[in-house]
This record gives C-alpha cells, structure tokens and sequence, in this order.
C-alpha cells in the first residue's frame, strides 16, 4: 500500500486511472466544503459561474457560494469563507460551492477517479482512518493556486501522508517523503506564512484565516464525492481527539 502527495494539474501524472484520490484546497475550498456539510447542508462542488446558475435552476434554494480569483461573482450570495458560510442559520439550504481551483480538483476527481475524498484541516485525521488500508494506492493532491503548491495544502497533505504512513502505507516516491518530513510535524500556524494567508490579509478576510487555523482535527468525519456531491461516509471516533498542536490566538492584520 502507497501513497502520494503531488499537486493538481500536475505534471506527474494522472493519478485518476489507479489511486484513490483525496483533495486539499485548505484556503479555502475543502474548509468550506467540509463545514458546509457537517453543519447538515448538501454541498455541490461545480467549475464554472455558469454551472453554478444550472445548479440553482435545480435547487432554487440554494446559496451559490464562492470566488473568481478571490473575487465573490455578479449574483453569489456569499463570498468561498467557511467563517460566514458557518455562521448562517439556513442550514437547510444547500450549498453550490465555486472557487478558482479547488472545486476543479472536487469535480474531475469525483467524475475519474475510483474514489474521490475531500480534506482539510478540521478532518484531515478522520480521512487517514478512513481509507487508510481501504485502498492500495492513494493520491492526496493539494489544489495548486496559480500554478502554485501552496504552504497550506503542502501541510495538510503531508499531515494526511504521516498518518497513512503510521497506519501502514509507504511513500511512493521520493517528493513524498521529503514534503512529510518537511510538514509532517510542522505547527499549524505554518499556514499563516504563505501567499494564501497573505491574500487574505490583504483582502480583509481574516476571520477566514483565524477559522481555519483554529478549526483543526474537530471533524471526527471523512467526506466523499458521489455523483457530484460530497456526502459523509464514515465517522471515526478515534479522531474526535484534538490535533495536539496548540490553537494559535487570533492572527492579526
């Protein structure tokens, strides 16, 4: 049993034909999509404005949710932010989640691989528990921002990668086990060195940052794509135990 941390599109290969697929896009696609459905809301990743508009002619209720290049589009009612999407009462309204990367890596996963999981932070150890063993080669791809692995998804991948590794996978390639020797350990406030975080600084956006740093390992769920939407598939209770790095304090701007 394997496993592989690379970036999507990658220039390493496809790895829908014969590795499970687990997708990363921390800041802020995968947070969003995760809160959203633990909350109880159905979640539909889509890869376009004008997808997400057919989405709302099927469920007229909807909340179209998401970013352009970190810009909220004509017509959305709210911006790709786990923090406000979390804060919102209708949790009976579904969610068409839009966002300038991660969503592509959900939806073409979810249409090519044998399975496709979604990650982030708050349930990267419940989704190690649950396919570890499950698959005999696993593929975590972080979304790239720009042509650009970000730190963020760097670090979460290689936190998903040590604990498949733990549980009996071995790295499949040398890129691997550098990236989870370089994060495996690292503290979670190394995502708020990047260019991701920075964005969000500079946006005015950092109840998003300060969300996703102090929402770690709180999803005791593993999450799966299925016929376009992200369902849960399991709860792992062994998760439920917090992440022991401490929560930082809130990042100022």
């Amino acid at each position: 049993m394997t496993v592989v941390i690379d970036s999507f599109p990658s220039d390493g290969g496809n790895y829908f034909d014969d590795h499970a697929v687990v997708g990363v896009d921390v800041i802020r696609a995968s947070t969003t999509a995760v809160t959203a459905v633990v909350a109880g809301r159905r979640c539909f990743p889509v890869t376009s404005v004008e997808a997400a508009f057919q989405m709302r002619q099927e469920f007229p209720d909807c909340l179209l949710v998401g970013e352009v290049g970190g810009l909220q589009p004509e017509g959305f009612d709210l911006n790709n932010s786990p923090a406000r999407l979390a804060l919102r009462s209708d949790r009976q309204r579904p969610v068409v989640l839009l966002s300038s990367s991660g969503t592509k890596l959900m939806v073409e996963s979810g249409a090519s691989a044998a399975a496709a999981y979604i990650a982030c932070l708050r349930n990267y150890k419940a989704v190690a528990a649950h396919i570890a063993g499950r698959h005999d080669r696993i593929a975590i791809l972080g979304a790239a921002t720009r042509g650009e692995f970000r730190e963020e998804d760097q670090l979460c991948c290689s936190w998903i990668a040590a604990e498949l590794v733990r549980l009996g996978h071995q790295p499949e390639n040398r890129q691997t086990l550098d990236l989870i020797e370089r994060w495996g350990t690292s503290p979670v406030m190394a995502c708020a060195r990047g260019n991701s975080a920075a964005y969000l600084r500079r946006s005015r956006q950092l109840e998003d940052l300060n969300f996703i740093l102090s929402h770690v390992n709180d999803v005791p769920m593993a999450f799966q794509m299925t016929d376009g939407e992200i369902v849960p598939v399991s709860v792992v209770t062994e998760s439920a135990k917090k992440h022991t790095a401490t929560i930082p304090s809130p990042v100022a701007a």
